[in-house]
């Protein structure tokens, strides 16, 4: 075990400038090459699951936007779907910033999409309380609807 690796274990924020350092200065042969991978991958990892939770709650206001909203506004004269609009636009912005900041997300945000969305709609049927039958089996939003200010669908 070299003392970078026993400084990853003891001192994690000595392990990353250190290595960092090490970096600028070309000496890769000295790197904790095994710390270093599992950093990486943990650091891809967290963004997709960022871009996940993130489009989790966003996909869900949707869902209840197109399949509740009608009815709450009917039932309730008051009810504009404030609430919900808020958050419709906050994730959209911080999917929007994480897709900038992370641009290798792109790659994989289709496949993220089909991976929520069946928790997408559990979420948005146990808030609506809508038969889950209501909901479309796969997601009918691209990226391009999911990211646009103007897009509230309609039912």
């Amino acid at each position: 075990m070299t003392e970078l690796s026993t400084l990853y274990d003891t001192d994690y924020s000595a392990w990353t400038l250190q290595t960092a350092e090490l970096i600028r200065a070309g000496r890769f042969a000295e790197l904790d090459i095994e710390h270093l991978l599992t950093e990486l991958s943990d650091m891809s990892k967290s963004d997709r699951r960022e871009l996940y939770n993130r489009l989790l709650i966003l996909i869900a206001h949707l869902l209840k936007w197109e399949y509740q909203h009608h009815i709450s506004s009917e039932r309730w004269r008051d009810f504009k779907g404030d609430s919900w609009e808020r958050t419709i636009v906050e994730q959209r912005k911080r999917v929007a910033v994480l897709l900038r900041q992370s641009p290798g997300l792109k790659s994989v945000v289709s496949e993220v999409i089909a991976e929520v969305y069946p928790d997408a709609v559990d979420l948005a049927q146990k808030e609506t309380r809508l038969p889950i039958a209501t909901f479309p089996q796969s997601c009918l939003y691209d990226l391009t609807q999911l990211l646009d200010d103007d897009f509230y669908p309609q039912q």
